[in-house]
Formats: C-alpha cells, structure tokens, sequence
C-alpha cells in the first residue's frame, strides 16, 4: 500500500524524498512547490487532504539547511494522514498557506513570532505569543536562555518596567571530562 502511494504521488507531484516511519508517510518537497503540493492533496480526488492539523517549526542550527517546517495533513475520507516537510534558510522566506488552508493563520504566525520565519502573502503577520516590543526570537537555538530583558512590576511607580537582564552570579563553565 506504501509503495503504491509513493509511486502514484512520485507521477503526479514533484518531491525530494519520501519517507515511511513507524507507518507515517512524509514528504519533502522544494519550498518553492509548497502551495502546489498543498493543494494538489487537498483537491485531488484520490487523497483528499482537507484538514490541516498542524504546522511546526524546527531549528536546526548546525544542519545545511536552518529551518524546517511540516504540514500535518489528515484525510478524514481515507483516513490518513501524511506529513509535508520543506527546508529552508533563515534569509529565505516560504509562501502563506492560508489561502489553501484558512486554520494557518495563527500557526504561521507563531513560527514567524518563535523562529522569525516570514511568509509572504500573509494577511496579518505580527507576533502571537511574545510581546510586541521582544527583541529576537525565543525558540532559535541561538536565542540566550534568559533572554537580554526582563519585565517587572514598579509598585512605587504603579508601571511595568522593561530593564536589561543582570545575572547575580557569574557565568560557570563546568567541565565534566576529566
């Protein structure tokens, strides 16, 4: 049934690898296909993939590429499910999904608040979860773990007050390798 699926899908839409893990089918195709191959699985009379049910972003800061994203994918017809990944750098951008998928909105928008991944064509980009003043993006791996400001409430001044973040102790290096 798997290999049935990979040879039809290799025929009619253009990916890079196709993997099979624990029963779970996924995709990875070339950004610049993503919609193409969104709306092919959603349409299409034989896949019928007319439910997203999650986007995800990933770093992976020491790979070739810094970004991945994956399109969860259920077809409530079949009862199935397939997974869409694409691969991208942090200076490249990858095309909204809305227009395929309305339920996209505050997904891409939590990964351009996270991982600072912008998708053009978005109606209503703007940060979900953090504060519109945050500098960076909380879930690159890159970002420090106490961040570089930190928020706190003046009672004498009856106000909120943004301050650089001062650690009370010094950084420690430990070395576990004897």
């Amino acid at each position: 049934m798997i290999i049935k699926i990979e040879k039809q899908l290799k025929a009619l839409i253009p990916f890079l690898l196709f993997q099979k893990i624990n029963n779970e089918i996924s995709i990875i195709v070339p950004a610049k296909n993503l919609i193409f191959v969104l709306k092919f699985l959603k349409l299409h009379i034989g896949y019928q993939y007319k439910l997203l049910s999650c986007i995800s972003g990933v770093d992976l800061l020491q790979e070739n590429y810094r970004f991945k994203i994956a399109y969860e994918l259920l077809s409530l017809q079949f009862n199935s499910r397939i997974r869409v990944k694409i691969y991208l750098d942090e200076f490249f951008f990858v095309q909204s999904s809305i227009d395929v998928y309305i339920n996209a909105n505050w997904w891409e928008r939590e990964i351009w608040d996270l991982y600072g991944i912008y998708f053009e064509n978005h109606k209503d980009l703007r940060r979900i979860l953090t504060d519109y003043s945050f500098e960076g993006y909380p879930m690159r791996k890159d970002f420090p773990l106490s961040g570089f400001t930190e928020f706190r409430y003046d009672d004498t001044k009856k106000m909120i007050i943004c301050e650089p973040v001062q650690l009370t102790q010094e950084y420690r290096s430990f070395n576990f390798h004897l």
